[in-house]
């Protein structure tokens, strides 16, 4: 992810409400388990899509509390 594009998802989740975060946080962390369960099936094309999610979920707690 682009640091423009870091900037934007920031500025972004500082508008939400802690309810939207709290949305957005489970959202992602199914995404996180489909793609570990693509990985775990060698289905997993882009690798780097977790690493990724990951970081957007530390991002979206960060900006919860």
């Amino acid at each position: 992810m682009k640091l423009s594009e870091t900037k934007s998802l920031l500025k972004d989740l500082r508008a939400l409400s802690v309810e939207e975060l709290t949305t957005r946080e489970a959202e992602l962390k199914k995404e996180l388990f489909d793609l570990r369960f693509q990985a775990a099936a060698g289905r997993l094309e882009n690798t780097a899509k977790l690493d990724e999610v990951k970081k957007t979920i530390a991002r979206v707690k960060n900006c919860a509390s």
